[in-house]
């Protein structure tokens, strides 16, 4: 059997009647990695994506969890989930060319009656149960949620020969973070609407430009993603923070 074919059979708990799915999109090419799989690296003692799962496996506002990553990980991805008790895994699947193909081939696993879902960044290991479940319960009211973070800098806006042009405003300014959350009907149709839909960068944008209402919420500023190896020294610090050694 294919790798990308694989449908996995473990147990799924939902232990909240308003519990959803959650994709992890960890199919990304690392290329600010210098092609190391950031997924995989540790942060004392545990993988990235190790610790991103767990802080789904620990939130009862989710029923299950599809991991979306590249074809040569997937025995990879299976072997931590079981080492690290994901039991909430429902399926492993290859990702796309890009993000938003990535996402979607998750979306293909859900079930009929998966009317809502969660997309997360597998190298945001410090994602907090507080933040997903605000994400949940908003999907209940909005189109898709969101979470955000404050920008605290100073914001310029600078022309393309590197002259200053202005200050912008940042007392409304956010950062768009993940988890996000879409009405599964919804974001299939948006996604139909949006000529160049590959070229967004985040799935509320998507909602968005379709002109489907997004609830925001503000996310704990610990919620960081790993995309350079400095960001690793970032996260060891907020691991050893959170009382870890």
């Amino acid at each position: 059997m294919n790798k990308t074919e694989i449908k996995l059979q473990y147990s799924v708990c939902k232990n909240n009647e308003n519990s959803i799915p959650v994709i992890i999109v960890a199919a990304g090419s690392s290329t600010r990695m210098n092609g190391v799989n950031k997924q995989l690296l540790s942060i004392l003692g545990v993988p990235v994506i190790a610790r991103t799962l767990m802080a789904f496996e620990r939130c009862e506002y989710i029923s299950k969890i599809i991991v979306v990553t590249s074809q040569d990980c997937i025995s990879q991805m299976q072997l931590l989930c079981e080492k690290y008790c994901i039991d909430k895994l429902c399926d492993i699947v290859e990702g796309g060319a890009n993000r938003h193909e990535s996402v979607m081939k998750g979306i293909e696993r859900l079930d009929t009656n998966d009317t809502k879902v969660l997309i997360h960044d597998g190298a945001r290991p410090f994602v907090d149960t507080q933040t997903i479940s605000q994400v949940v319960m908003a999907l209940y009211t909005y189109d898709a949620a969101l979470c955000v973070c404050k920008i605290n800098d100073t914001v310029k806006k600078i022309s393309d020969d590197g002259v200053v042009l202005s200050t912008v405003d940042r007392s409304k300014l956010y950062a768009a973070q993940t988890p996000q959350g879409v009405d599964v009907v919804k974001y299939k149709n948006a996604c139909k609407k949006i000529v160049d839909v590959q070229e967004f960068t985040d799935d509320a944008s998507i909602m968005e430009a379709a002109g489907y209402n997004v609830k925001a919420v503000v996310s704990s500023s610990k919620n960081i993603k790993i995309t350079t190896r400095d960001d690793i020294a970032i996260a060891e610090s907020i691991a050893k923070g959170e009382g870890e050694v």
